[in-house]
C-alpha cells in the first residue's frame, strides 16, 4: 500500500490517507465537520479534503491536506480491495502540511528513520511552529475515546447486535430508559427540528435496504440501524454500551433521521 510522492523538493513516503469530508471524517477529531476540520486548522469547505498520512526521507510524521478529495478515494478504494495504488498528489493541490498524524497509524515506511515529530523550522515548505498533531490518549476516556468506541460498533454490527436480547424494547412499560439514554434522544429528536452542523448525523450503507446511522451530540453518540435497534455511548458512562430498542418509537425516528443525514457519495 505505501508509496511515494514528492511535494516539493522532500519526498513524502505514503503509508496511509483517510478522507474528511462531510459524510466521511475521523471522529477522534471532533463531533461533526466544522469541528474536525477546526481541529486542523481548516476551513469546512463542503467539499472537503483528503489526509494523507506519510513520513519524510528522515522519518518524521506529516499529515498532507489536499483539496483533490477523489484522488484520495480512489486511493482508499483501491487498497481496501487488496491492490497497490501509487498516490501521487500534485502540489497545486496541497492545501497545508501539518506535522504530526492526528490518527495512530500502525506500520512505517522501510529504509528511513523510525516515525518521530518534525524538530520545529520551515520544512516542506510550512512553519511548523504548532504543536505536532497526535492520536487521542488510549488510556483515558472521554470523547474522542467515545467516539471511536462508536466507529467500532458500526464496524462490527453483528457482534455487538448479538450480545443484546431480542425481546429488547424501547422503554418498557412502565419504565424510564436510562437517564443519560433519555437525554440524548431527547436531543436526537431537536435535530429534526433544528438541523444540526454538517455531519452530526450520517448516514452509510447496511445491507439490503438498511441504512447505518450515527448521530453525535455534546457528550453523546448513537450507532443505529435503521431496520434494528441502537447503541448509545456517553461521556460520563465510561466504556458503557447502553441499547436502545425498536419499541414503537424508534423506528420513526431512525428514518427521520436518515431523510436529514449526510450520505457518501
Amino acid at each position: 500500500m505505501p508509496a511515494t510522492e514528492e511535494p516539493g523538493d522532500e519526498a513524502l513516503y505514503v503509508l496511509t490517507a483517510v478522507l474528511l469530508t462531510p459524510a466521511q471524517f475521523p471522529s477522534v477529531l471532533g463531533d461533526d465537520y466544522p469541528e474536525a476540520c477546526t481541529a486542523l486548522g481548516l476551513e469546512p469547505y463542503e467539499t472537503g479534503y483528503g489526509l494523507v498520512l506519510g513520513q519524510d526521507g528522515g522519518g518524521a510524521r506529516w499529515t498532507v491536506v489536499t483539496d483533490d478529495v477523489s484522488l484520495v478515494a480512489t486511493a482508499i478504494a483501491t487498497w481496501d480491495c487488496g491492490m497497490e495504488y501509487a498516490l501521487a498528489i500534485d502540489d497545486r493541490t496541497v492545501i497545508a502540511s501539518l506535522p504530526g498524524w492526528p490518527l495512530a497509524v500502525a506500520v512505517a515506511a522501510p529504509g528511513i528513520p523510525a516515525p518521530h515529530d518534525p524538530a520545529p523550522g520551515p520544512e516542506l515548505g510550512e512553519d511548523i511552529s504548532r504543536a505536532p498533531l497526535s492520536p487521542p490518549n488510549s488510556e483515558r476516556w472521554g470523547p474522542a475515546q467515545r467516539r471511536l468506541g462508536a466507529d467500532e460498533i458500526a464496524l462490527q454490527w453483528a457482534i455487538w447486535r448479538e450480545q443484546v436480547d431480542s425481546e429488547v424494547t424501547f422503554v418498557a412499560p412502565g419504565e424510564k430508559p436510562h437517564g443519560g439514554v433519555r437525554r440524548v434522544l431527547e436531543e436526537v429528536r431537536g435535530y429534526l427540528d433544528s438541523p444540526p452542523p454538517l455531519g452530526r448525523i450520517r448516514s452509510a450503507f447496511a445491507s439490503g435496504d438498511a441504512r447505518t446511522l450515527r448521530a453525535d451530540g455534546p457528550g453523546w453518540s448513537m450507532v443505529a440501524r435503521t431496520d434494528d435497534i441502537a447503541f448509545v455511548l456517553l461521556d460520563d458512562a465510561p466504556g458503557e454500551v447502553l441499547p436502545v430498542g425498536r419499541g414503537p418509537e424508534l423506528p420513526d425516528l431512525l428514518m427521520a433521521l436518515d431523510k436529514l443525514a449526510v450520505r457518501p457519495l
